[in-house]
């Protein structure tokens, strides 16, 4: 399915900025490098939106060169990014912090 806009909730900057803050530690690059893996997966949702798994009710499509997941849902032709949230999380972290976006 191909959408054709990509709607980012603000909480998902918040979500980008921690898992940027956590990379950082290890180097200034590693955080940047983060940031920018994130931007370039969720924009691959343009093509991919849809192919992925459905995880609590929403699509979790896992980041490419970092254990994040991107979650997202589908409404007339727009993906809607919920959260990108750390997979190495405890499950029921993950959940409250799903449905609280919801």
């Amino acid at each position: 399915m191909r959408v054709n806009e990509i709607v980012v909730l603000k909480e998902v900057a918040n979500d980008l900025n921690a898992g940027r803050e956590f990379y950082a530690l290890n180097g200034t690059s590693v955080g940047d490098y983060f940031w920018d893996s994130m931007i370039s997966d969720i924009e691959s949702l343009v093509v991919y939106a849809g192919v992925h798994e459905r995880i609590r009710g929403l699509y979790r499509m896992p980041a490419k060169r970092f254990p994040y997941s991107i979650y997202y849902e589908i409404a007339d032709d727009i993906a809607y990014v919920i959260a990108v949230l750390p997979m190495r999380r405890n499950p029921i972290w993950v959940t409250s912090k799903l449905k609280n976006r919801r």
